[in-house]
């Protein structure tokens, strides 16, 4: 591993350029551009060609991107643009930026217009006799031949939001009336249809306001990443922002005052406290409250926010660890007070591993649950900082003292992170040997390895995963699988066998220190592959045991990305298979057979069918009486299947000894545990999974 970084950081060194003074944004639009073509070209694994195949490509993403509703251009504007279809990439390597403006041009200009139709067409009431329809799936759709044809299409958009605010207010109204509910006000159509008009008109009017915040660096930045996701979906560019915030969503913390903040009206307003953050510690600070201006430390200068971007306010509240900055908010009864907020990082909780025990008595079973949302690590803290394989560890040691009879991972819905980190955790179950194959762009395949003889976990162990489980946890998945340590239960995993990495674009380019930072490229550099030399790319990790789950026929995965790279196999790596102390195929039997009698999974496949059906209805009626038949019977069919997971009476569900001190003194996070704990009682899949040990045991 060290010796592919270090080769990968002497392909950077070659990246480097020269001094360049940028005159105006166009110039920094080159210089990124050209450091971002030579980053792709020398280092992305898949060697791209940029030629009219790439140029062709990111002509088609770039519209999708701009307008992929079909609400602001027509099909004439397409027909101009398309004489720019091949010239992308001549574009690219001559710094010319011709399309760019004058798509951007047009699009303005085209927002404009829309503005002018939404306005005028509700000011006027909507009549719902008509046989008329939507189509809502913007594949299905095709541009307008003319603005009279958008506008059209315009009228129709919005008489259907109006139409699904009026039956959902009449729905309302015809339940008071049954149960004589006389808190609901009771309103003829026509003021109910005025009033949803006036609703729909408020939202596109927020929305507008938004889209007139636009800069001319956010149209670029959609501009650059649909040339780079031209080449995978996975490869992107990121402003510092942006990069920002996947720091802090890898790392599970930021330093600031932990307020979640939305813009509304124009204000930006708080729409959660973080509990345990400076701001729920201070006190003063409440949801719903509005920031008016911004002042930093004990300085004079105070800074107006009031329609500002939420990006923008972000900025100027985040701050370092120990820094005081200063809030004018107006609470809710209208009174203006200033909060004083010392910073302090934020922990996110959510992101982070966390334990349970699981326990079914009637059948003497007790296992131990690790949840793990994501394989995090603190980039910029490196080694210092917390990273989710000291965490498992931790876990691990407190859940040996329980008496449990097997462990659960939990790697539902866990999308990956850091490469390091799963080989490490995957270590803890096996003794030393390969966990995963890497294949870069410029060498032979080589095999990341334990190298720790010793286990720390030998029990019986389980892995629960779903389509959502990607990359690092397809790792450890498939290592698990293929040494047979575990048992994998859940749906086929998302199918992401790539490695990405971050280049930060402004090292490695000599330029004015008053120029606009350039952000990061994240690209693929590696594939990686199974220990038995086959790709989990587009093809994922099949479970041993599959169960019913709600988004079960809907498709989902890699394969269902914008230009994916391709399955391959490689010779797979020597390894020596777990002894394991039970017959898989009984245990898979037995969980088969279970799983086909149970009512739950039953309802739970029937579910998954009905979503699939209601996803694949996307042209709606027009007609109240028709739209309100539909309607009444989605309601039926949520009602029918309301309840599916109920709490299992058979499952205790409580924390680990070593932790229930912690969380005791901790309201907000007993709170939370004790949620976590109640969902766990209505989850079957942890329910099966606690079955399965019980058929090893």
């Amino acid at each position: 591993m060290r010796k592919s970084l270090k080769y990968f950081s002497v392909l950077l060194l070659l990246l480097t350029f020269s001094s360049y003074r940028p005159a105006d944004d166009s110039e920094r639009y080159r210089l990124l551009m050209n450091v971002l073509y030579r980053s792709l070209t020398s280092v992305h694994y898949a060697i791209p060609n940029f030629d009219n195949d790439l140029s062709s490509t990111a002509f088609d993403s770039y519209i999708k991107r701009m307008d992929n509703s079909k609400r602001f251009l027509i099909k004439s504007d397409i027909e101009e643009f398309e004489k720019y279809r091949f010239r992308i990439d001549n574009e690219i390597q001559t710094g010319s930026f011709e399309f760019f403006d004058f798509s951007i041009d047009i699009f303005t200009k085209r927002i404009g217009e829309a503005e002018e139709y939404y306005k005028e067409i509700l000011a006027s009431p909507f009549k719902f006799n008509k046989n008329e329809s939507i189509e809502t799936d913007e594949e299905k759709l095709e541009f307008a031949e003319s603005k009279k044809e958008l506008k059209e299409y315009w009228r129709l958009l919005l008489k259907y939001q109006v139409l699904t605010k009026v039956e959902n207010k009449l729905k309302v109204q015809e339940n008071a009336k049954k149960k004589n509910d006389t808190s609901i006000v009771i309103k003829s159509f026509e003021e109910i249809e005025k009033e949803a008009r006036k609703s729909v008109l408020k939202s596109h009017n927020n929305w507008f306001e938004r889209l007139s915040k636009l800069r001319k660096d956010d149209h670029f930045n959609l501009y650059v990443n649909s040339i780079v996701n031209a080449i995978d979906p996975h490869t992107a560019y990121y402003p510092p922002k942006d990069k920002e915030d996947f720091d802090i969503r890898m790392s599970g913390q930021l330093e600031g005052i932990g307020a979640t903040l939305y813009e509304k009206d124009g204000y930006i307003t708080v729409s959660r406290i973080v509990p345990g953050s400076a701001s729920w510690r201070q006190g003063e600070l409440k949801s719903g409250d509005k920031i008016l201006s911004v002042a930093q430390g004990n300085e004079k200068e105070v800074v107006d926010i009031v329609n500002m971007r939420v990006d923008d306010a972000v900025k100027l509240i985040r701050g370092k660890k120990g820094t005081k900055v200063r809030l004018n908010v107006m609470k809710i009864d209208g009174v203006t007070k200033e909060i004083p907020i010392i910073r302090d990082v934020v922990i996110i909780e959510e992101t982070y591993a966390k334990s349970a025990i699981i326990e079914n008595t009637e059948k003497n079973v007790r296992i131990g649950l690790i949840n793990l949302p994501q394989f995090y690590v603190d980039f910029k803290k490196g080694d210092g900082g917390r990273r989710c394989a000291d965490d498992i560890r931790k876990e691990l040691i407190k859940l040996k003292k329980e008496n449990i009879d097997g462990i659960v991972i939990d790697l539902r819905n866990n999308g990956g992170g850091s490469l390091p980190d799963v080989v490490e955790i995957a270590g803890m179950f096996i003794e030393k040997g390969p966990i995963v194959q890497v294949k870069g762009r410029w060498r032979s395949p080589y095999v990341l390895r334990d190298e720790d003889e010793s286990v720390l976990y030998d029990g019986n162990l389980i892995v629960l995963v779903n389509s959502l489980s990607a990359s690092a946890s397809e790792i450890f998945a498939s290592a698990m699988k293929d040494y047979n340590r575990a048992i994998i239960i859940g749906n086929n995993t998302f199918g992401k066998g790539t490695v990405q990495r971050f280049i930060g674009l402004d090292q490695h380019v000599t330029k004015p220190d008053d120029m606009k930072e350039l952000g990061s490229l994240k690209l693929t550099i590696q594939k990686f592959y199974r220990i038995n030399g086959k790709s989990t790319q587009m093809n994922g990790v099949k479970p041993d045991i599959l169960l019913p789950d709600k988004y079960k026929y809907i498709k989902v995965g890699e394969s269902e990305l914008d230009n994916p790279l391709q399955w391959d196999e490689i010779e797979k790596s020597e390894y020596q298979v777990w002894d394991a102390t039970y017959n898989i195929d009984k245990i898979v039997k037995k969980s088969k057979k279970r799983i086909e009698s149970d009512s739950t999974f039953i309802l739970i496949d029937e579910r998954a069918l009905k979503l699939k059906e209601q996803t694949d209805i996307t042209s709606y009626s027009l007609k109240l009486k028709d739209y309100q038949e539909y309607r009444e019977n989605l309601r039926n069919i949520t009602k029918k299947y309301k309840n599916i997971q109920k709490v299992n009476p058979l499952i205790d569900v409580f924390s680990l000894s070593a932790d229930k001190e912690i969380i005791e003194a901790d309201s907000s996070k007993s709170a939370r545990i004790e949620a976590w704990h109640k969902s766990l009682t209505k989850d079957r899949q942890v329910s099966e999974a606690l079955n399965v040990i019980g058929d090893i045991k």
